[in-house]
């Protein structure tokens, strides 16, 4: 988003999304379990009477003692969840005592649904729970948080039919000396047909791929077009039925200026076209003005946006973790989901990115990319063309 550009959003604009957004907000938990309401709408769920039974499974000493969680071997897998259905996952909460100071990205949290194979969750613990560069932040949003100190929430419902499976990999060469997991969840009946899984996939680029290194300030790039997002970065891609929930973002700045100007292009039902193109990196994750700019940005963390990280951004060793959540308005695809976005704009720029994705879908659906080795998931600055950075050898 250009400077130059006189603001867009009075007050009364700003009013009306508050309005709405708190109305999508007290939606959203009413729907949580809710019966039929049937007269009485101003009756709250959790005043009636529930068909589910609330059952909860952790690391507590199963020899009564105080040994309440699980160590994990170099290497090894604990398998931290097992269920058979229906029945929903309403709440996951981890905390990690380990020797690695990369454990949140060397321990890999896969989840697996109605006993498939392959995963329809893969994810570095750390980048799970949005804390996309491998460092512990205190954060608030509607469906992630990290509490003090360093407890890791997600409150995203996981349905599933027949069974769920979680398990934890430490692909660490030292031990993690206490795993501590609690998950709570619901057996119930039924689900209705209409149900759709729970799914989120990492993808990184460490650096991201430059269209030009022709440029010494963003605004050298603006000659450049992107209509068809050929050279994105891909948050996910997937073929089904479902809706997209949204993206947490980690970004290791390798050159120099802001990082973003990148729009996001999302792609429904059509691999050529988006369907979807927004204004600026800023802007999707609801921010404005490079976030407040140099040495004057504004960390912030609201219910389903927020940038929570900003370390000595618009310099190479920039650091940003962001969020945007699509409950709102989740982005439905009948047929096919590609979620990209720009690396600066029209892809100038060779900054480092560390994502997932998270959305629901009809089944559980595998066809992932293979996950990235352990060792190239720490996030390292790379050697790139462009102002600022340390210069290739």
């Amino acid at each position: 988003m250009s400077s130059e550009i006189a603001p867009r959003r009075g007050f009364l604009q700003r009013l009306a999304g508050f309005a709405g957004l708190s109305a999508a907000a007290s939606s959203a938990g009413a729907q949580t379990g809710r019966q039929a309401a049937g007269d009485y709408p101003f009756l709250p769920h959790y005043a009636r009477a529930q068909n589910y039974r609330s059952l909860k499974q952790s690391s507590f000493d199963r020899t009564g003692g105080n040994a309440d969680a699980w160590p994990i071997d170099a290497g090894a897998t604990r398998e931290v969840f097992a269920s058979e259905g229906p029945g929903v996952i309403t709440h996951i909460w981890f905390t990690i005592a380990a020797q690695s100071a990369n454990h949140l990205k060397e321990i890999v949290l896969r989840i697996y649904w109605d006993g498939a194979a392959k995963p329809s969750v893969e994810v570095p613990v750390g980048d799970f729970f949005g804390l996309n560069l491998g460092q512990y932040f205190v954060y608030q949003s509607a469906f992630l948080n990290c509490s003090s100190v360093k407890a890791l929430n997600c409150y995203f419902a996981m349905p599933f039919r027949k069974s769920a499976r979680i398990t934890a990999t430490n692909e660490s060469t030292e031990r993690v000396h206490a795993f501590y997991s609690n998950i709570d969840y619901q057996i119930v009946p039924a689900l209705p047909d209409e149900v759709l899984y729970f799914h989120a996939q990492y993808r990184q680029a460490d650096p991201n791929k430059p269209t030009t290194n022709d440029w010494l300030t963003n605004g050298d790039a603006d000659k450049l077009k992107n209509l068809d997002g050929q050279d994105n970065y891909v948050f996910a891609e997937t073929r089904g039925r479902g809706h997209l929930m949204g993206v947490t973002l980690g970004v290791l700045q390798n050159q120099d200026y802001w990082m973003g100007e990148g729009d996001e292009m999302i792609f429904v039902d059509n691999e050529s076209h988006p369907s979807i193109t927004g204004t600026g990196t800023e802007d999707y994750f609801n921010g404005a003005w490079d976030f407040g700019g140099r040495d004057t940005a504004i960390p912030f963390a609201h219910l389903y946006n927020g940038a929570p990280l900003i370390v000595a951004g618009e310099r190479p060793g920039g650091r940003y973790c962001l969020y945007r959540w699509h409950a709102d308005n989740p982005i439905t695809f009948t047929k096919y989901l590609k979620y990209t976005i720009e690396h600066g704009h029209a892809n100038h720029r060779a900054d480092n990115y560390f994502s997932v994705a998270y959305w629901y879908q009809a089944g559980a659906y595998t066809d992932f990319p293979e996950l990235p080795g352990a060792e190239t998931r720490i996030p390292r600055l790379k050697a790139v063309p462009g102002p600022g950075a340390p210069q290739p050898s």
